[in-house]
């Protein structure tokens, strides 16, 4: 898509752009309490933005045990590889950390995005913020 890029940031550098694009699709959207979504994680992680000219549609981060998570995007966005583009760049981020592998607790609507980007399933369902999650792998 013409126009999109990314970049990987600290939790200081982008924390504001951080918290908007989270608060908009997690609190907002889906009603996850704000204590859930604020874990005390983010300064130890490394995020991805992803940036429509500049403004900011997209965000998710990697933590260093491999944890993807917190990958969302403005609802307007979603459908156009923006997702693709996050997970391809934490994915990169773990490759520059040498893990072998990466997770991610998914929801289960999400699945088959995760399936298409080369993670598959490990155990079962389980509830995260009264939405039915499921952890999901890659290897590298």
């Amino acid at each position: 898509i013409s126009g999109i890029r990314s970049r990987i940031v600290t939790y200081d550098v982008g924390g504001e752009s951080i918290k908007q694009v989270r608060e908009n699709v997690f609190t907002k959207e889906q009603g996850v309490p704000i204590d859930i979504e604020i874990d005390g994680l983010d300064p130890k992680a490394s995020h991805v933005l992803v940036f429509d000219a500049e403004e900011v549609i997209g965000t998710g981060r990697i933590l260093l045990d491999g944890h993807i998570g917190r990958i969302a995007v403005e609802k307007q966005y979603r459908g156009r590889g923006i997702g693709k583009i996050i997970i391809n760049e934490l994915v990169r981020v773990a490759g520059n950390l040498q893990l072998s592998e990466v997770w991610l607790s998914s929801q289960c609507h999400a699945k088959a995005f995760y399936q298409k980007l080369g993670f598959f399933e490990v155990g079962d369902i389980y509830q995260e913020a009264d939405i039915d999650h499921i952890k999901m792998q890659k290897n590298l």
